[in-house]
Parts: structure tokens; C-alpha cells; sequence
């Protein structure tokens, strides 16, 4: 049995934060606030019964990561199909792409609402220094950038209770279900569950703990291959506090939402610019500023990792050197493919391609990707000539495959719906 104590100071918390503060990316938000502002608190529940599904399924992808010394697809590539690997990782490469265009475009609403300048200015500006930033900092560099704007994410909560919401009713729906799901309903626990468990966030977890052994001058896979238990212990508490953070974020944007929108009738909610400009007279210039700057520094900590991920991915399946440590000169095809995602949604957003749409077509890519691929890393964490001594416990395995079995109906439905 896990011992509960916190084993690593606050200063070393790294992929699991980044994880869990990156799932709050702007597309997240928009569909939370469209959630509080259509339905109300009632899809609040969602944030407690995803938390424990979260946290397996990340542990299971950074137990992997630990143990095989390799991200996703280095460890997939030896026991599965290459043609399998192949589609997966294109599947993640569209997905990723649509969603950094509509974090983008969602990042340059925002800027030019709080500044009056125009967005597509913006969306050059953030897509560009996203590039620069990640090719020619380290991952140490990287990683303490990201912890430190995961402060932002706080304005959510700021706002929460800026918005004067009737607390009683706000925890009724928390620890009560509905009983009625009617097709709206339906459609929205989909897209959450959607939004929330996404593929990008598996690579990137496995791919960023070798990246924060790397740092420690684990250079060879045969050097990072195996973990300690201190290493595996340290890993859960790390995912254990970045799917804290993301779900308290999502919990209390559900709150904003529906203690304003949906209070004051607003309940067609097109974009998050709408959004924040419609706090503005309900809640206040104060929490419509929070929400603003808290929806492109979401979007600052979120491009990167949904870049990374897939570059991570195709590198490994091609064989290709990878790393954020690594020099540009020394992982050009790396880079390359981290930047060509992000210059990619940037002309996406020139030609003035829907968000909206684009988040939609990312959910439907993501919800069809995520059932395969949780199976496939199910039974890999299962298997002892990959794992060793570290194949997952009865714990992992009912609450990671609880989560396969919720993401194959997510899908089902998305199919159905459309």
C-alpha cells in the first residue's frame, strides 16, 4: 500500500504539475464555461468522479516513462505493430495541431479584448515566442517557466468567488447526480470527458519524465531504465498534485459559469472571449480581467506540451533524437516538427478557420485516439517482461480500465451524436 506522505518538496514537483496544469488549456475552458453557462453546477460532479481516473492514468503512463528509461512510443514500438503506432501518432499530430490553432486564436480574443489591438497579431506573437522559447531553453529552464505560470490558473478561482455564487447549491451539485440525462447533457459529460483525458497528455507525461532524468545527467536509455521506489512514490505524488490543480481549475470555472451565465440567462456561449466579455457586467471588470489573462497564460503553459507531445511521439517512432536538452543543431527533426505544429495552427487562424469547429473536430480525433491507446498502455503496464516488478496493482488496474471503459462510451457517443 502507498504511504500518503508527500515525499518531495514543493521545489521539485515537475511532470506530473506540468501535466495536470497543461489539461486546463484553453479549449478546456471553453468547454467548462459552456458547461456552467448551459447547464449550471450540474456537471460539477464531473470534476470529483474524473479525478481518481486521471491520476491512474497518468501514473501508468509515468511508471512507464520511469521504468522503460523512454516516452510512449519507444516503449509501444517493441511490443505493437508498427502500421498501429503509425496511425496513433498521426491521429495525436491532427488533434494536437487543430487544438494549438484554437488555443491560439482563444489566447489572441483575449489579448485583444484586455488591449483593443488585433487578435491576429497576437496569434502570431504567442505562436512565435512559444517556438523560440521551447527550441532554445532547456528543460530545467522549461520546467521552472511552466510551474511558476501555473499561478495563473488561480484566477479561475479568484473569480469563483468574485462571482458571488449560492455555495449551498454549488456543493448539492458536486456530490449529487442527475438521474435525467437528456441528449444536451449527454453531449456535454461527452466533451468533458473528452477535454479532460486527452492522448497528447499520456505522451507527454512518459515522454517528460525521461526529459527530467535526462536533466539529472541520465543521458543513455540504459542508464534511466528501471526506478526506484522513492522514484515511483515521488511520481505519484507529482501526478497526485497536477490533477488537483487541474480539476480544482475546472471545478470553480464550471462555478463562474454557471453562479453568472447561466444565473443571467446567458446560456449561448459561442467562444471564451464571449464568455469573459459577458462576466464584465455580472461579475465585475476584476474577474472579467482575471479571466482574460488566465486564459492566455493557460494557453502559454498548454501550446508547448501539446507541441512537445507529438514531437516526442513522431521522433520516437522514426528513431529520430529528442529532447528538450537537446541543442537545436543536434535534434533538428525534433524541433522541427515542434515548431511546423505550432506555425501550422498560426496559419489555421490566418485563414480564419473556426475555433469552435476546430476544437470539435481535436474532440472527436481525441475521442476516437484515447480507447486504443489507453488499452494498449493498460496491457503494456501489465506486462512484467516490460515493467518488471512495477506492473500496475489492482488499484491502477480498476481505475484504468474504469477510465478505457468511460473513454470507449465517450467515443460510442461522439459517434452517435454526430
Amino acid at each position: 500500500m502507498y504511504d500518503l506522505r508527500v515525499s518531495r518538496p514543493l521545489s521539485r514537483f515537475g511532470p506530473g504539475l506540468i501535466t495536470g496544469a497543461s489539461d486546463d488549456d484553453p479549449g478546456g475552458i471553453a468547454t467548462y464555461t459552456v458547461a456552467g453557462a448551459s447547464l449550471g453546477y450540474a456537471t460539477l460532479w464531473t470534476a470529483i468522479v474524473t479525478f481518481p481516473l486521471m491520476v491512474a492514468v497518468q501514473l501508468v503512463c509515468a511508471r512507464i516513462g520511469l521504468v522503460c528509461g523512454v516516452g510512449l512510443t519507444g516503449a509501444l514500438r517493441r511490443h505493437y505493430p508498427r502500421p498501429l503506432l503509425v496511425a496513433v501518432c498521426l491521429m495525436l499530430l491532427g488533434a494536437n495541431v487543430f487544438n494549438i490553432a484554437a488555443d491560439l486564436r482563444a489566447m489572441g480574443d483575449a489579448a485583444a479584448m484586455l488591449t483593443h489591438l488585433p487578435s491576429i497579431a497576437f496569434v502570431i506573437l504567442f505562436g512565435a515566442a512559444t517556438i523560440v522559447f521551447t527550441v532554445y531553453s532547456s528543460y530545467a529552464v522549461f520546467s521552472k517557466y511552466v510551474k511558476w505560470s501555473t499561478l495563473t490558473l488561480l484566477s479561475y478561482i479568484v473569480a469563483a468567488f468574485l462571482a458571488h455564487p449560492d455555495w449551498r447549491e454549488v456543493l448539492r451539485a458536486t456530490v449529487i447526480v442527475p438521474l435525467h440525462w437528456p441528449r444536451e447533457y449527454l453531449t456535454t459529460i461527452v466533451a468533458i470527458l473528452g477535454t479532460t483525458i486527452s492522448p497528447y497528455l499520456f505522451f507527454w507525461q512518459a515522454s517528460s519524465e525521461v526529459e527530467a532524468e535526462k536533466a539529472l545527467g541520465r543521458r543513455t536509455r540504459a542508464a534511466r531504465r528501471g526506478a526506484t521506489e522513492e522514484e515511483i512514490y515521488d511520481a505519484r505524488d507529482d501526478v497526485i498534485a497536477g490533477m488537483a490543480l487541474s480539476n480544482v481549475v475546472f471545478y470553480f470555472i464550471i462555478v463562474t459559469a454557471g453562479a453568472t451565465l447561466f444565473r443571467y440567462g446567458l446560456h449561448d456561449v459561442q467562444s471564451t472571449r464571449q464568455a469573459a466579455e459577458a462576466l464584465r457586467p455580472v461579475a465585475g471588470a476584476a474577474a472579467y480581467a482575471l479571466f482574460g489573462l488566465g486564459l492566455i497564460g493557460s494557453g502559454l503553459l498548454a501550446i508547448p506540451v501539446l507541441a512537445g507531445s507529438a514531437s516526442f511521439a513522431i521522433a520516437e517512432l522514426l528513431g529520430w533524437r529528442a529532447g528538450l536538452n537537446e541543442p537545436f543543431r543536434r535534434a533538428r527533426r525534433f524541433y522541427s516538427v515542434l515548431a511546423a505544429a505550432i506555425a501550422v495552427g498560426i496559419g489555421l487562424d490566418a485563414i480564419r478557420a473556426g475555433p469552435i469547429r476546430m476544437l470539435f473536430w481535436s474532440a472527436i480525433v481525441n475521442g476516437l485516439a484515447a480507447p486504443p491507446l489507453l488499452a494498449i498502455i493498460m496491457l503494456v503496464a501489465n506486462n512484467r517482461k516490460v515493467m518488471g516488478k512495477w506492473t500496475n496493482t489492482p488499484l491502477l488496474n480498476g481505475l484504468g480500465w474504469c477510465a478505457t471503459a468511460l473513454m470507449t462510451a465517450a467515443a460510442v457517443g461522439m459517434l452517435l451524436a454526430g
